[in-house]
């Protein structure tokens, strides 16, 4: 497989030690410029698309177990699963999409692609989802002040997973017009 990252080389799919890296902050600036203040306002946006329908449910649950004469409340229990389940399926179906982002970061012009410079897939997408609550829940939010001690201003689930989230290049060409 034959994949050519922007502002890199020619890469032939596996890894070998250091392998080139498609984003570097200090030749490519346009990829990482305003991109942690984006990702914050992303996240809100997306976290909205989540929570929503789950609103939504509880309130038709509620309704539901009204009309039933309470027998309907008895699905209640299945709001926080369906929660889980539905953050994990919106998180693996957008970021697994063609344009590698969640609605949220596509408004932003953000996307997420491997360090190498390959699009997201869907597993990728879930995983990311389910170690970023894993590691807030258990390392406290502070965790998230790890991007600011990096030029790629990638979170300590970017690390793990190898991902790396970015200016698309509709922006980044934007920027670099700009700049020069």
């Amino acid at each position: 497989m034959r994949y050519t990252p922007p502002g890199g080389s020619d890469w032939v799919g596996g890894t070998t030690g250091d392998q080139a890296q498609a984003y570097d902050p200090v030749t490519t600036p346009e990829y990482f410029e305003g991109v942690l203040s984006r990702r914050m306002v992303a996240f809100l946006v997306d976290a909205t698309m989540i929570i929503g329908p789950i609103v939504l449910l509880t309130l038709f649950i509620f309704v539901f177990g009204i009309v039933t004469l309470s027998l309907g409340w008895m699905l209640f229990p299945l709001v926080s699963p369906a929660f889980v389940i539905w953050a994990i399926c919106y998180n693996a179906i957008t970021l697994g999409s063609p344009a590698s982002a969640t609605l949220g970061m596509r408004l932003m012009d953000l996307e997420m692609r491997t360090i190498t410079g390959a699009p997201c897939y869907s597993l990728l997408g879930a995983a990311h989802v389910v170690l970023y609550w894993v590691s807030v829940s258990f390392l406290t939010p502070f965790v998230l002040l790890v991007a600011l001690f990096n030029g790629r201003r990638r979170l300590l689930h970017d690390f793990v997973l190898g991902t790396v989230v970015v200016n698309n290049e509709t922006r980044a060409a934007l920027l670099r017009r700009t700049r020069f």
